[in-house]
């Protein structure tokens, strides 16, 4: 069941807000870059390396989040062991 005196309390007060992650972030700029128009040739090469920078930050925040994943997992069974 929902508890919505909860819910209504977190908004009020700003607890319920999540900072945007990583991958929020790179998604955000990703999109942003999309809409730009380049007037040269010079800027289209620099927006196309801005973007492969972005695909491989996405690509390593990724692996990040598997490993970091597999580390908490391992934590909670060490700490099951105890």
């Amino acid at each position: 069941m929902i508890d919505l005196d909860l819910m209504t309390r977190r908004f009020i007060i700003g607890e319920g807000k999540e900072s945007p992650s990583v991958r929020g972030y790179v998604e955000t700029a990703l999109s942003i870059i999309e809409t730009i128009r380049p007037k040269s040739q010079r800027e289209t090469r620099q927006l196309s390396i801005v973007k492969e920078h972005l695909r491989e930050i996405k690509r390593i925040n990724r692996k990040l989040e598997e490993k970091m994943f597999r580390l908490e997992e391992q934590i909670k069974i060490l700490e099951e062991g105890k």
